[in-house]
């Protein structure tokens, strides 16, 4: 019989026990459920033949993934340092960047987003190199903004960086990163290894940059005091402004940490930046070197992002290598990799994301009831053979007896594997075919996902235990993101793959080994997170997507497996179920803003938006994991789906999404996958459809 959780919401059981019967609806409530049925049948027709008229012709899946303004920008600024061509993308680059400035003159960290002064600047900066006039409207405009907003002394610390690679900013300006931090062993709280894999991989080359402290020519020349944005400044003659707070408002704050990380900052200043000893410098920048070098891929990639891809050209042209020397020529070639090129102009992306993509496009397929399974099995084995199972990766340093599985969000990233794509793998092939959960890509994966459970139950992109927040306090941080904590959406997917497993582990009578008693302890302690970072008004934060619809939805998901087990879950989902159908649009979707990773306190009341396919999906697939296909907020939220399919592509029909819904950094950086827009409908209607069939 259907359990029955507080306030009598309906709850699906997960167990292979038949649900008791239910009454029959009226007649003409029949009708419009059918017709509604009917309709989700050929949305989800055209929506397959988009998703097999997309795919690679060696079966995978890659779709843009759209970011701001700022990674194309410094690609340009890193091509005008090394005196690389710019004629040829130059009208294309200029293209894609006016065609991303909003009315005001900005530019922001994702569409209808407001205005960033260092995101502003960093445009207007490489729009000038490209030749674009400074009396044009749009340079006018983006001027006018930053002065309103405080000038260049506004700028976070990494624009001050590239700023001062030009000597538009001075060095002095710009926080100590001694390289012989890359010599502090793992043990210690402060080491390259208690940063975040995206930080360590963007810190190491930035040790070797700060350390020469380059000064590059621009189009009118090279000078330490270069006047070419003096236009930028409220006050040029001062470009020597501090950044961070000052001691006296540390102090004041009693941010002993803070304090702590300000006074040693000085006192490298009055040391030279630990210059003065010349033989530990020396084999500081050679440990560094080799550090990197280490980390490269043979095909040029450095981590499979652009930040850490970017600063390590830097910092080998930097140590004398040649741009034709293999570790720059690679490099460059591996950015320009990430280069996208159409109507719109040419962009720099941020990452690539074809694992991601197929895993995520695979699980729409199945939960799709698509028949064609010769794709998917196309897809499924070029995903396997993207798993990482040799011992390499920085994940080792803490984990060192822990066998390799994993696998990463890239084409080309040996190193840092992903927690989060290797549970969305275990999905994908456990609904392609449940026998793949004996197979040994799939236990192996659950294995290291195992030993990636940080002590407080959940698990985090890439690392673990990787949770010194201490070190968000140094001068260098200003983006809140040194750090991999867990969160809920990855430990809701996580709770997702391990249930599946399970319930097919016990559908299919497949032993009961070592394994499964470890995935279900595992579950305990991930079901123990989500009770302690379940927000005041039932819903859980959305670390890697746009946020609480999608935290929350993800949690859901998972925890819908262990209603009948564990007692706790009845208590979780009750007031998640209520946040999500509060959040209802009149027009049966769900929207949440970016906003609202920036006034948290108010998201209750300031943080829905119009409706976004994506979101929308994630919202219905956790109120379809416990009300009937019957329920109104599901029939509104599938009506919406079903009526806003109009882009008609490939063949076939997607959804349009102008909004970015997924997260990077919050508050800093944020992602727009291409076909988050896609493949999430594609789940919810499949699993409302299924649930549609199920004995009344």
């Amino acid at each position: 019989m259907p359990l029955i959780g507080p306030d009598n919401i309906a709850v699906k059981h997960t167990s292979t026990q038949k649900p008791a019967t239910k009454k029959k609806p009226r007649e003409h409530h029949a009708s419009k459920a059918d017709d509604l049925i009917a309709r989700v049948e050929h949305t989800l027709k055209l929506s397959m033949k988009y998703a097999l008229g997309s795919a690679h012709s060696d079966g995978h899946w890659c779709g843009e993934l759209k970011s701001n303004v700022t990674i194309t920008a410094e690609y340009i600024f890193l091509r005008q340092a090394l005196g690389l061509d710019l004629n040829a993308d130059r009208e294309a680059y200029c293209r894609y960047m006016l065609s991303e400035q909003n009315s005001d003159g900005s530019w922001g960290l994702a569409p209808d987003y407001p205005g960033d002064v260092s995101t502003t600047t960093e445009a207007y900066l490489a729009l000038k190199i490209l030749g674009t006039k400074a009396d044009l409207p749009a340079m006018e405009n983006a001027r006018k903004f930053i002065i309103k907003a405080g000038g260049i002394a506004e700028a976070r610390v990494f624009t001050r960086i590239f700023l001062a690679t030009f000597g538009l900013f001075p060095w002095s300006a710009v926080p100590q990163l001694p390289v012989e931090l890359i010599l502090l062993p793992s043990i210690l709280p402060i080491s390259i290894y208690r940063f975040a894999s995206w930080a360590r991989g963007t810190i190491a080359p930035l040790l070797i940059i700060c350390h020469h402290q380059p000064v590059y020519a621009l189009p009118n020349g090279r000078s330490a005091e270069n006047n070419y944005l003096d236009e930028l400044w409220q006050d040029p003659s001062n470009k020597s402004v501090t950044y961070g707070p000052s001691i006296w408002t540390l102090l004041g704050e009693m941010d002993i940490v803070g304090l702590a990380f300000s006074v040693l900052d000085k006192l490298l200043y009055q040391f030279n930046g630990l210059r003065s000893i010349p033989l530990v410098r020396a084999y500081a920048r050679r440990r560094c070197i080799e550090w990197i070098l280490e980390r490269q891929e043979v095909t040029g990639d450095w981590a499979g992002i652009f930040p850490p891809m970017h600063g390590s050209v830097y910092a080998f042209a930097l140590e004398g290598y040649q741009i034709d020397d293999r570790p720059i020529r690679l490099g460059i070639q591996a950015l320009e990799n990430f280069s996208w090129k159409d109507c719109n102009g040419k962009r720099i992306q941020a990452c690539v994301s074809p694992v991601w993509d197929t895993a995520l496009m695979s699980i729409g397929l199945c939960d799709a009831m698509s028949t064609s399974r010769e794709t998917i099995s196309k897809a499924i084995h070029w995903i396997r053979d993207h798993q990482l199972l040799e011992f390499r990766g920085d994940w080792r340093v803490y984990r060192p007896h822990l066998a390799p599985g994993g696998f990463s969000f890239e084409y080309e990233n040996t190193w840092y594997p992903d927690v989060d794509d290797t549970a969305a793998v275990i999905l994908a092939q456990a609904k392609y075919d449940p026998q793949t959960i004996t197979s040994h890509s799939v236990r192996t994966a659950a294995k290291w996902i195992l030993g990636m459970q940080n002590s407080d139950g959940g698990w985090a992109a890439f690392d673990v235990a990787n949770d010194k927040l201490f070190l968000n306090k140094i001068p260098f941080s200003d983006m809140d993101s040194l750090c991999d904590t867990s969160c809920p959406d990855i430990t809701g997917r996580i709770l997702e793959a391990f249930g599946l497993m399970i319930k097919l582990a016990r559908e299919k009578s497949i032993d009961a080994d070592d394994l499964y008693a470890e995935l279900h302890m595992a579950c305990s302690r991930g079901i123990s997170y989500l009770v302690q970072n379940q927000e005041p008004y039932g819903a859980w934060f959305g670390r890697w997507g746009c946020n609480y619809i999608y935290g929350t939805g993800h949690a859901l998901c998972g925890l819908s497996y262990f209603v009948e087990e564990d007692i706790r879950v009845r208590e979780l989902v009750q007031p998640a179920l209520q946040w999500l159908k509060s959040k209802q649009n009149p027009d049966g979707g769900w929207g949440e803003s970016l906003l609202s990773y920036r006034h948290a306190e108010k998201q209750q009341r300031e943080s829905q938006r119009e409706s976004t396919p994506s979101q929308t999906a994630w919202a219905l697939m956790g109120l379809l994991a416990y009300f009937p296909h019957t329920d109104d907020s599901i029939v509104r939220g599938i009506g919406y789906l079903v009526s806003s399919q109009t882009s008609e592509e490939l063949g076939g029909a997607s959804w349009p999404e102008k909004a970015y819904t997924g997260t990077g950094f919050p508050n800093n950086f944020y992602l727009g996958y291409e076909y988050y827009r896609h493949y999430f409908p594609m789940m919810a209607l499949g699993r409302y459809l299924r649930s549609s069939r199920l004995p009344n």
